[in-house]
């Protein structure tokens, strides 16, 4: 049987905001999906799934505000890196760019975008995919529950971190091929997928300027939604794909969130961690467009 020819991915420039943001799209068939990756990756951590799901739909990957190749301003200048602004980055993106309602299909801080927008404005969102949704494990509702030596000691972390100069040098620390490589074999649940290609894909943004600033302004945030106050308000189906060795998001906590009316199917992923649509694209992209087709 012939191969099916993938469609040709290109990138483009969106200007949001006054910001230049980074997408890359592939497809000009069917309905509308728009990819969103997690903390600190971009629109190449789906370069397995994106000309994969194009033979079927049009598919678009979006680089957050302050990730990958887009902007990265100084937090609250005048953007500040939430949940809010994100999902509002996402919608202004169906609107302007793809021009109608789209699927929104997000990996781990991804998943909690895709639901913030869903809440935000229901008619822009057809649907949810969530891959291994970031249960935000160190917001300060969950340190509450800790003992008081786990609880303090997160806190403790961030406002060392807060101070710019020894922020900066943690950050020059784990921005190295050697740390992203070990940080990337504990969360892959597949190891062979963890590349010298992966690494390099994942630090070449840490060198552009900004990069460290939207870090240490991310791992300070632990306010916002957590998955819990938004899955109740979301109108629109979901479907959830969980890898069954995810060390940062567990597979016993995550599958609580299949209790919400909203999730239609909660679907684990055996011998697949943090990454799912990285690790193991040959499980995740059938499954995913088995459930567009009956949705769309």
């Amino acid at each position: 049987m012939p191969l099916i020819e993938s469609p040709l991915v290109t990138t483009h420039t969106w200007h949001w905001q006054g910001f230049p943001i980074r997408y890359q799209t592939a497809g000009d068939t069917g309905v509308p999906l728009v990819l969103i990756h997690g903390f600190g990756a971009h629109s190449d951590h789906w370069r397995k799934n994106l000309p994969v799901l194009a033979t079927t739909n049009r598919v678009y990957a979006v680089d957050l505000l302050g990730f990958g190749f887009s902007a990265k301003p100084p937090a609250g200048q005048p953007l500040s890196y939430t949940f809010d602004t994100w999902g509002e980055q996402v919608l202004d993106f169906c609107r302007e760019v793809i021009g109608e309602p789209a699927f929104l299909i997000g990996n781990s801080i991804g998943c909690i975008v895709a639901l913030q927008a869903a809440v935000m404005q229901p008619e822009q969102v057809r649907g949810l995919a969530m891959l291994d949704c970031s249960l935000r494990l160190l917001h300060e509702r969950r340190r509450a529950t800790l003992p008081w030596y786990r609880r303090y000691s997160s806190a403790v972390l961030q406002k060392v971190l807060a101070y710019r100069a020894i922020g900066h040098f943690f950050f020059t620390r784990i921005a190295q091929a050697k740390t992203v490589k070990k940080v990337l074999l504990q969360a892959y649940g597949c190891k062979e997928a963890v590349t010298d290609e992966l690494v390099n894909l994942l630090l070449t943004p840490a060198a552009e300027p900004g990069a460290a600033d939207v870090f240490l302004a991310f791992i300070s945030y632990s306010q916002g939604p957590l998955p819990e106050d938004l899955l109740p308000q979301v109108s629109c189906p979901v479907l959830i794909l969980w890898g069954d060795r995810d060390p940062w998001e567990p597979i016993e906590l995550g599958r609580a969130l299949a209790d919400y009316p909203a999730v239609e199917q909660f679907v684990p992923l055996p011998g697949v961690g943090h990454c799912p649509q990285d690790e193991a694209p040959e499980l995740v992209n059938p499954l995913l467009q088995t459930w567009l087709r009956e949705k769309s």
